[in-house]
């Protein structure tokens, strides 16, 4: 067996080795018959252990070169898994599917670094064919940023909850971790929607407006949003007005159907109002 490399620190490696922990993971995973699994980061393979008993199909996708080789020849006689070595936000998913000899539909799990946990998510989210469910390992406060309810909504929320479900499972602590990050974590399960929750005509722009909202969060939304459009204050609030919102809100208090009528008072403001 190929020897097992030392957590690296640039890679963000925190390898979850809590059993309890982990088997709490598998089981929040909705895996179907015909599902394929798609592990991002299995690190050393504690939690591929588990979900192999559950799936037929699991591709690992690994960017340390020498743990990828080692999960390599561990599962070198099982032909339903397969280690795809590479940084999953560089490979594209058709191509991790392929690989893997995966198909459709697919479900994605797995312990993201911190630094790159919402790229993740963002990534699959946003794919021409998303997964139905995401579960993620990530550091506490991204997962309630994006878990959270209207009066601490975030951008974050607002992006990922347009598409998705997003409900934090249950909170994990740094001991459960090998080694100990200075941090908590969560694991938070995404659902993704059949339909997008926020109905729009260009994604894109109604992402820029939500960004501009919450330039200035801690300001009303009258303000966040003259900074985040580089507008005056006064347009800001005629803008609000004519989506029936209150000037004087937080950004962090609008739910997703707010942020929608804001987002077609902004359009029918253009050319006049641009970000």
């Amino acid at each position: 067996m190929t020897t097992r490399a030392g957590a690296r620190k640039e890679l963000g490696q925190h390898w979850l080795v809590d059993r309890r922990i982990l088997g709490r993971i598998s089981r929040a995973v909705p895996i179907e018959p015909g599902d394929t699994v798609i592990e991002v980061g299995p690190g050393r393979g504690a939690l591929t252990r588990i979900l192999t008993q559950r799936t037929e199909r699991l591709i690992a996708v690994e960017v340390d070169a020498a743990l990828a080789a080692s999960l390599r020849e561990e599962y070198a006689g099982n032909a339903n898994v397969h280690v795809v070595e590479g940084d999953v936000l560089d490979v594209p998913i058709t191509d991790i599917l392929a690989a893997g000899a995966g198909g459709l539909p697919y479900v994605v799990v797995g312990n993201f670094p911190y630094f790159i946990g919402s790229a993740i998510i963002r990534k699959f989210l946003d794919a021409a064919i998303p997964p139905r469910h995401v579960v993620a390992t990530l550091q506490l406060e991204v997962a309630e940023r994006i878990a959270a309810s209207p009066g601490d909504m975030s951008y974050l929320a607002v992006e990922f909850q347009s598409l998705a479900e997003c409900r934090m499972l249950f909170k994990v602590p740094p001991a459960a971790f090998r080694p100990k990050p200075k941090v908590h974590s969560a694991v938070l399960r995404l659902d993704i929607r059949d339909s997008p929750d926020v109905e729009v005509d260009d994604r894109e722009r109604f992402l820029e407006l939500a960004r501009a909202g919450f330039a200035a969060p801690r300001k009303r939304l009258r303000n966040s949003l003259s900074v985040g459009l580089r507008i005056p204050a006064a347009d800001a609030e005629a803008m609000l007005v004519r989506a029936n919102i209150d000037p004087t809100l937080r950004p962090e208090a609008l739910e997703l159907d707010a942020w929608r009528d804001l987002y077609f008072a902004y359009r029918r403001a253009a050319p006049s109002i641009s970000a």
